[in-house]
């Protein structure tokens, strides 16, 4: 071996050394993590972290509008069931049944012949059945008139239940308005129910005045023709007693002029 290979050993074992030195010396800065932190007077900010907080602060953010938001819905739909099952203000019941009221006191106060079953059967039993043939002529006048009189009052009745109804009529209209306007600004299902249910009502008591009006007209229609009918038969038992062959003219004595001379 010569002095020269010698003296290059150790040049190249520094030059070996320092080669294999270049990858320690750059491998921390390979190593690095790919995010920055950074230093502002001895607080250290670290960005990813920065960012996670944000969303989790976002993510809560948005289930607290979600509770929000279901609560209100819940507060809606309890405002909502206490509309419907809030009572209607407003009520015509009083005053429908003060209108039937009315019209039951003047039926009540039929003449003569009442709107009562047993009532009629006796009556026409006793006024406008067969004349009987024994009755006296006083009897068959007597009956005569109070089959007239009962005539009348039926018309007198018909009369006065007609104005009753037609009195029914303004009070009627007024209430029909009030409850329409009740209905039509219900707040809720039971409020609108009540104001229909009431609506009915109203609509009950006029076909109530409507039987009313035509049960009196009937019955005086019925006891005009019960009074021909009875009429009749009187007439034929008076005609027959007027043709009936009599005892005749008897003569007698008549002294026109006193005894003298």
């Amino acid at each position: 071996m010569t002095m020269n290979t010698l003296r290059s050993r150790p040049r190249a074992l520094s030059l070996a050394a320092f080669i294999l030195a270049i990858p320690l010396a750059a491998s921390p800065v390979l190593t690095a993590p790919a995010h920055a932190q950074f230093g502002f007077g001895g607080i250290v900010y670290d960005p990813t972290n920065y960012a996670q907080n944000v969303l989790t602060a976002a993510r809560s953010l948005e289930q607290i509008n979600n509770q929000i938001r279901s609560l209100q819905n819940e507060s809606q739909s309890l405002i909502n069931q206490a509309k419907n099952l809030a009572n209607l203000p407003y009520s015509a019941l009083q005053q429908i049944q003060q209108n039937v009221q009315r019209t039951q006191q003047l039926l009540g106060q039929a003449q003569n012949i009442a709107f009562d079953v047993q009532n009629v059967d006796r009556m026409f039993q006793q006024q406008y059945g067969s004349v009987s043939l024994s009755s006296s002529d006083a009897k068959l006048i007597t009956d005569a008139r109070s089959r007239w009189q009962n005539t009348v009052g039926g018309l007198h009745d018909a009369m006065r239940i007609q104005a009753g109804v037609v009195g029914n009529i303004d009070s009627n209209r007024t209430q029909m308005s009030n409850l329409v306007s009740q209905s039509q600004g219900a707040q809720g299902a039971l409020q609108a129910t009540q104001a229909g249910n009431q609506l009915l009502a109203l609509q009950s008591q006029q076909l109530s005045d409507l039987i009313a009006l035509i049960s009196a007209n009937g019955r005086a229609t019925a006891l005009t023709d019960a009074e021909r009918a009875a009429a009749a038969d009187q007439g034929r038992e008076q005609r027959r007693r007027f043709l009936t062959p009599g005892a005749g003219y008897q003569p007698g004595n008549a002294q026109m002029f006193g005894n003298g001379n």
